[in-house]
């Protein structure tokens, strides 16, 4: 896959991955971004997903890939190995969110996250009007959703804060577009590159 194909998201982590690096994706679907970074970048890409059928997309497209339970952690790896590990648009159905972005900075020197803003106006707006948000970055009904752990920019921020992680760099994104004017309020994905101080 050429990266110009890429879904807008899955094209700005592409954007900050360095050549020739280490990379594990987490969660990594079908491995549309390891393949273009792997072709377009010549990394080393390892992924992990929960979804069998997935893991069989990826090895089938040449992407080395693993099923695996995020929740129990990532034993498997070894500190420091990876250069990069990417967890997009997961973060908020994880159950232990502390946990795994503390063993993505113990396998890679730095970790980049996206998820869903909650603060986003669309859904503010959802809320005053009597219902939790459904849309483009949160596609499901409050009665089927993967999603435990809503957070908006300032939450994610502290939790970083709290275990001595520091934020290398943030964009937020709505509808395939950066956001820079009122980022919480304008911004429906954000996307943080972290590493420990």
């Amino acid at each position: 896959m050429k990266p110009l194909t890429l879904r807008p998201d899955l094209r700005m982590i592409y954007d900050w991955i360095s050549p020739s690096s280490r990379v594990l994706d987490l969660g990594c679907g079908q491995g549309e971004l390891l393949a273009a970074l792997q072709d377009g970048k010549q990394v080393q890409g390892y992924g992990v997903d929960f979804d069998v059928a997935n893991v069989v997309r990826c090895v089938a497209a040449g992407v080395n890939a693993v099923q695996g339970d995020l929740e129990t952690g990532l034993c498997e790896f070894g500190d420091a190995r990876f250069d990069h590990v990417v967890l997009s648009q997961t973060i908020q159905a994880m159950r232990h969110t502390e946990a795994i972005l503390n063993e993505m900075l113990r396998v890679g020197r730095e970790a980049i996250v996206t998820f869903p803003n909650f603060g986003y106006w669309q859904n503010r707006l959802q809320i005053l009007k009597g219902h939790m948000p459904v849309s483009d970055t949160i596609p499901y009904q409050w009665y089927d959703t993967p999603n435990i752990h809503w957070c908006m920019l300032g939450d994610f921020e502290e939790l970083c804060a709290k275990n001595g992680i520091r934020v290398v760099q943030r964009v937020v994104m709505d509808k395939g577009k950066r956001v820079s004017l009122l980022p919480n309020l304008r911004g429906s994905l954000a996307f943080y590159r972290v590493a420990r101080d």
